[in-house]
């Protein structure tokens, strides 16, 4: 309830649940604004689109950069085209890239959901690259908005791994299931503009969203899939996570996981991350019934006059979790058994060279930050286009925004090396742990939330960092660093060993104390950092572990166990003797 709303009065809805209410199944306006000749939508039709795959957004430095005039919006669009499982085709994988080239900013960005997205695509462009998308197979379709999003679970292709396999197929399967059923998306993008006809049609001419009803969630809802021996999708970041139970090759069931969600409004102190808590037991039949259950009563129960407080955690914390468990079986239709002691143990970035269990072989490549382009002398986006044309594997998409190039041959490993080298890019073998663990969001120019940059300093940063690293010996110690312009925290900071979280221009929030299985969030160390005192800040929080680290120990183990107060003592005293040197 917001604080304008009088005690015991019905809660207002936002500004959002009333477009989604007068939307008509998320038509809305849609249509006929996408005919007007003008840059950009109006309010209701920007939150409806997001349902169908797109946000609306500017050029923050083109719009301060008009010369002499009134600071005008370069109004274009980002698109994000779901890849359920990050699994897709290198024929899919080259079309994304084309319509990058021709009709977006000239690149393509891999997401920490395992998805694809596009930016700088203008209005007069939308249905045509919409079309274009379904035409390489694909949809935007729920890839944003207030319904389920990219479901994700482990992308490696090893055959034989019959529980990876069927955990796999699982997801496809809950995937289609909580899908919006509404005919809008065809009827405005897909539609023949001579003929009329749809290029695909959905439900009848009254199509009612079985599971999402007229307004659909009260706010975005993530799921994922993951084995206890390889978390490595971050199922406890998730709003609901399957964890699989098995045993000597077989699948016993899954351990239910609700009300994980990453994002914090700084200025509601009513807002927190949070990880997900531990539900239940169901066997693989009941994937789907449980997953639905737990959607409805989202839909049902969740806040839709406050949209800082609308995800599925803040529901669970105001019922409390035994209430919402006893909910959600109301809604299951029996009692939910109760978990498995089975629990994540185990991460795997599925980076470098692997057997894949048929005679062939699978290449994690790192793509940092996830973006694919070229910029002078580093021809990432060629490479990559020479690999799926001549060689043409398989591709996966990996949450930490890389890719898994499939279906190898031992011939393979030689030339993409040479592909690669010849165009400037290293191999995954070649660049660092410190820079193969690290991942940012996009944030600054287009993301209207970002308050300082991410994806664009990241990379420098790691540039001062490897050396300092190496000074220390911990060349090879693997952690965890993630980087957001803003507390939404688009790429998961609050629960690595080292999260950066953007504060305002220029300045950041430091986070220890995560670590790499993502099952601990991290602790608030120090606030308003400028990004020039990045380095010597992390600098000295890795000498301290490096001095007082138990052995095995990891770093954010290390953070844990010593507090950040007494790593803050420590490393402040480093400092001090660093700069008197």
């Amino acid at each position: 309830m917001s604080d304008e709303t009088p005690a015991g009065a019905p809660a207002k809805p936002s500004a959002v649940e009333v477009a989604k209410t007068a939307s008509n199944y998320l038509r809305g306006d849609i249509a006929k604004e996408l005919a007007d000749g003008l840059p950009g939508f109006g309010k209701p039709s920007v939150q409806l689109l997001k349902n169908h795959g797109t946000y609306q957004q500017d050029d923050r430095e083109t719009r301060k950069s008009v010369d002499g005039k009134k600071s005008e919006r370069q109004i274009s669009f980002m698109i994000r085209t779901c890849v359920p499982g990050g699994k897709l085709t290198a024929e899919q994988l080259l079309s994304a890239i084309d319509m990058g080239d021709e009709l977006g900013n000239g690149t393509i960005r891999l997401t920490t959901r395992q998805a694809i997205q596009h930016h700088g695509v203008v209005k007069g462009e939308l249905k045509d690259f919409m079309q274009r998308v379904h035409a390489n197979q694909m949809t935007t379709l729920a890839a944003c908005g207030d319904v389920e999003r990219n479901i994700m679970c482990c992308p490696a292709p090893i055959k034989g791994d019959t529980v990876r396999e069927q955990m796999q197929a699982k997801l496809d399967e809950l995937a289609k299931h909580l899908a919006p059923r509404t005919r809008a998306y065809y009827e405005i993008w897909l539609t023949d503009p001579d003929t009329g006809e749809q290029s695909r049609v959905a439900g009848g001419p009254d199509v009612i969203e079985p599971i999402y009803g007229p307004t659909y969630l009260p706010r975005k809802f993530k799921t994922a899939f993951a084995l206890p021996e390889d978390n490595c999708v971050d199922v406890y970041a998730n709003d609901l996570g399957f964890i699989v139970v098995h045993e000597q090759g077989k699948i016993l069931g899954y351990n239910v996981l609700a009300g994980g969600g990453m994002g914090v409004t700084p200025s509601a102190a009513k807002t927190f991350p949070a990880l997900a808590k531990r539900l239940g037991f169901v066997p693989p039949e009941d994937v789907l019934a449980i997953a639905e259950a737990i959607v409805k009563v989202q839909r049902d129960f969740g806040n839709r006059a406050d949209r800082k407080t609308a995800r599925l955690k803040y529901t669970i914390h105001t019922m409390g979790l035994e209430n919402f468990r006893a909910k959600v079986e109301e809604y299951f239709g029996k009692p939910l058994a109760p978990c498995h002691p089975a629990d994540v143990h185990g991460f795997d970035d599925h980076i470098g060279w692997f057997e894949q269990g048929d005679g062939k072989f699978f290449y994690g490549f790192n793509v940092e930050n996830g973006r694919v382009h070229d910029t002078g002398e580093f021809q990432l986006k060629t490479a990559v286009r020479r690999i799926l044309r001549e060689i043409k594997p398989g591709v996966r998409i990996t949450s930490h925004q890389s890719l898994l190039f499939t279906d190898l041959t031992a011939t393979d490993r030689v030339r993409i090396a040479d592909i690669l080298h010849a165009h400037g890019v290293k191999t995954s073998e070649e660049i660092s742990t410190l820079r193969r663990w690290s991942m940012a969001c996009v944030a600054l120019p287009t993301c209207s939330l970002a308050v300082a940059e991410s994806e664009r300093v990241l990379p420098g940063l790691i540039d001062s960092l490897e050396p300092e690293v190496a000074k220390l010996g911990l060349t090879h110690d693997a952690f965890t660093l993630r980087m957001t312009g803003c507390p939404n925290a688009c790429a998961r900071p609050y629960n690595s060993d080292i999260g950066i979280v953007g504060r305002t221009a220029g300045k950041y929030t430091i986070f220890l104390g995560g670590r790499l299985l993502g099952d601990r969030l991290n602790t608030h160390y120090k606030d308003v950092v400028p990004f020039e005192d990045l380095c010597p800040e992390l600098t000295a929080v890795l000498a301290c572990y490096k001095a007082e680290r138990k052995s095995g120990e990891t770093l954010g183990d290390f953070c844990h166990r010593k507090g950040v107060d007494g790593v803050r003592t420590w490393a402040d005293e480093w400092l001090a003797g660093a700069r008197g040197r």
